[in-house]
């Protein structure tokens, strides 16, 4: 194994797969529906001004139902390859929940927003969000009672593209674990990376939209491939270095 600079940079992607191990329900079923709710209704900036309790209980239920449940030994592993890599690991996620936070990581790109985060619509503000946005609490910088969920909801643009896409334009291997490879920009990453020359894995339950170009794919479950890929990758590295 051999790094351009003298050191390897690794971009892992994280989507719903990872979670759902951890008991989070995963973003739609086979019917196009988000836990019985039309993606539309719940999931757009339009369903948010056609009915918004709708979309705050909706939110207020999720954000309960990920704080019951515990992070899994893939989630533990990256963070274990966060401490072995540090400032060379890019850790990006789909997922609005905190489970990566709570498996150890310190560093999380969490590109459609986080759940557990309200914005405010007024002033524009994030803060920590009240276990129920449906009571229409204050914003806790203006007062102003607009606060909404975090949540890149589909037609609004995800957080922090221009800082993965430069960790892409230099990372040396790309690893996209339990995403379905559906959504973009996030299904584009794969072709940024082989553009600048990294290797590319995928670690999944299923074959994605996307499995075709990658380097590699393994199948199987996150809580087993993701650890095992970790102590391989430590292993490669040590001996390398």
């Amino acid at each position: 194994m051999t790094s351009r600079n003298a050191r390897y940079r690794v971009v892992v992607l994280t989507g719903a797969g990872i979670s759902a191990e951890s008991g989070v329900a995963t973003f739609r079923d086979a019917g196009g529906l988000w836990e019985g709710h039309r993606v539309e209704d719940v999931a757009t900036p339009a369903g948010f001004v056609r009915d918004p309790d709708t979309v705050q209980r909706f939110y207020d239920d999720r954000r309960a139902a990920i704080a019951v449940v515990q992070p899994n030994v893939a989630h533990r592993a990256l963070a274990r390859l966060e401490d072995a890599l540090g400032d060379d690991l890019l850790l990006v996620t789909q997922n609005i929940d905190d489970l990566h936070e709570r498996g150890g990581s310190r560093a999380v790109i969490h590109m459609h927003g986080r759940i557990g985060i309200a914005l405010c619509r007024s002033c524009g503000k994030r803060s920590a969000a009240p276990t129920m946005l449906l009571d229409r609490p204050p914003c806790p910088y203006c007062s102003g009672r607009t606060l909404r969920p975090d949540v890149v909801w589909f037609g609004e643009v995800p957080h922090d593209l221009d800082l993965i896409g430069r960790a892409l334009a230099e990372c040396d291997l790309f690893v996209a674990v339990g995403t379905l490879g559906a959504v973009y920009p996030a299904a584009g990453f794969v072709a940024s990376a082989l553009d600048a020359g990294a290797r590319t894995l995928e670690l999944n339950l299923t074959v994605s939209e996307v499995s075709s170009i990658f380097d590699e794919v393994r199948m199987g479950r996150a809580s087993e491939l993701v650890p095992a890929w970790v102590d391989e990758l430590l292993a490669e590295l040590r001996r390398t270095a």
